[in-house]
């Protein structure tokens, strides 16, 4: 399979935490994602226009702080129209955005973004329930 997602090609990054170095390198923790997205999962501004075929739509601080915990490194952002930030990881200065395809041929600048912090992420809770969950359902399958 061809990944689609931005840094794919140097995506063979290793987890940092040994429970979960079964799930090997972040094209595999894509594939496991994938399994997991959904319109729960989803930003619940943009959960009216999640469809599966979109699934990285709304997914991307929950997802890099998930890949944060699991491969380590540091979350940033990029400033969006709307005052949001859309959030990747850069790990051993790789840079990783695994939901990137939500915008489709746009171009997104990965260059002087500022570090994101969990804290302020969280402070919506409903934003640290779809984290909480996600990361659930990503232990459930690494415990088999």
């Amino acid at each position: 399979m061809r990944y689609k997602f931005y840094g794919w090609q140097q995506a063979d990054v290793r987890p940092v935490v040994r429970e979960y170095e079964s799930i090997g390198d972040l094209r595999a923790f894509y594939d496991m994602l994938s399994d997991i997205w959904c319109a729960d999962t989803c930003a619940p501004r943009m959960r009216a226009d999640w469809t599966p075929s979109n699934k990285t739509l709304g997914q991307c601080s929950i997802t890099a702080f998930l890949v944060q915990d699991i491969y380590g490194g540091q979350v940033y952002g990029i400033l969006r129209n709307g005052g949001n930030y859309h959030c990747y990881n850069v790990i051993d200065d790789k840079t990783i955005d695994l939901t990137s395809e939500q915008f489709g041929d746009e171009v997104l600048d990965y260059a002087d973004n500022p570090v994101q912090l969990r804290e302020v992420h969280f402070a919506k809770e409903e934003k640290r329930l779809r984290y909480e969950y996600l990361k659930s359902e990503v232990a459930k399958r690494v415990k088999g």
